[in-house]
């Protein structure tokens, strides 16, 4: 399998007062396509700050993360905003959907940066908010939505442009447990079929069963890598 994330002695400080933080301490992985993985740990344990290193929202202290061949810490802005824009996906525990957008819009957005027409970019987001069932709800509002259709459509919204990676902060922390099944079984459903590679952050059990691998973080390094057979 090809390998598109390395993170190679990764270690990421934080200044507090006059001295520092250690986030993550020397930390070694590589992710394949295709995957469908967890950073799993106590908050404090530094997942989240690995996500967001891998998404090119943050750059390493020492060592380094290597996303798609592109070295995360060698990036200017401009360059790691165009990573993001072509390749990365995000799905956050809170949506961050655009309130005086419909559903259709906040679908779409992501896609007013790229080089596409209104046509193409019309016929990718149905194709993919028929993948999620929402097919229904294109000129509802998020006010308008349950939780668990908002993350349905944060998903629709990481994965219309059929990114090689999908990153995901607590993406079931404000569903109920019914919600977080259904939310689950679609991502793992979109990995399969698309063959995205999905990154969890998490310390949510009801995830485990259905991850492929497991990343246990504590106090900022890697304490268990298992891989896993996900429940059917």
């Amino acid at each position: 399998m090809k390998t598109i994330v390395e993170v190679k002695n990764l270690v990421k400080n934080f200044t507090v007062g006059n001295g520092f933080f250690t986030a993550l301490k020397s930390v070694n992985l590589e992710f394949e396509k295709g995957e469908f993985v967890g950073l799993v740990g106590p908050s404090g344990s530094g997942k989240t700050t690995l996500l967001n290193i891998i998404g090119t929202l943050d750059i390493p202290s020492e060592g380094e993360v290597v996303v798609l061949s592109k070295s995360v810490g060698k990036l200017n802005p401009k360059q790691a905003a165009q990573l993001r824009k072509e390749e990365l996906g995000f799905i956050f525990q809170n949506y961050n959907l655009l309130p005086v957008y419909t559903v259709f819009e906040n679908v779409e957005f992501p896609m007013l940066l790229l080089n596409m027409s209104a046509d193409e970019r019309k016929e990718r987001v149905m194709e993919t908010l028929k993948w999620l069932g929402l097919t229904d709800k294109v000129k509802s509002r998020p006010a308008q939505l349950s939780g668990g259709e908002c993350q349905r459509v944060a998903i629709a919204r990481a994965m219309v442009k059929r990114p090689s990676l999908v990153l995901a902060d607590e993406p079931t922390a404000n569903l109920d447990s019914d919600n977080s099944h259904n939310i689950l079984q679609t991502m793992a459903k979109l990995n399969k079929e698309l063959e995205t590679t999905f990154i969890f952050a998490t310390h949510d059990e009801k995830v485990i069963g259905y991850l492929k691998r497991i990343i246990r973080l504590q106090d900022g390094k890697v304490v268990e890598d298992n891989k896993l057979t996900p429940n059917p």
